[in-house]
């Protein structure tokens, strides 16, 4: 990609949001990953004050890519892919 020239600013892309089908409030929820129940444990350790969304967020992939033993939270991400595989069969069924 070339690079806008020196001191001139490149004008902005504008985005069009295409519609799309509307989600369904009473579909369940998706299933939790690992990473998502390890963090819901560690989030206030991690963050620090000042620290953005991202960063923590990187911060954590850091430290989750050091973990070696991760088989509590992918028992617990196992579980609740069975709950949402149930709650998402029922609610199909309902439909």
């Amino acid at each position: 990609m070339a690079k806008a020239a020196a001191g001139k600013k490149a004008s902005p892309v504008k985005r069009v949001k295409k519609g799309g089908k509307a989600k369904d409030p009473n579909a369940p929820k998706r299933a939790m990953s690992a990473f998502f129940f390890w963090m819901q444990e560690n989030r206030e350790r991690i963050k620090k004050p000042g620290m953005g969304v991202a960063d923590v967020a990187k911060a954590a992939g850091v430290e989750w890519g050091k973990l070696t033993d991760k088989s509590r939270w992918e028992k617990k991400a196992a579980d609740d892919k069975k709950r949402y595989e149930v709650d998402i069969a029922n609610y199909k069924k309902s439909q």
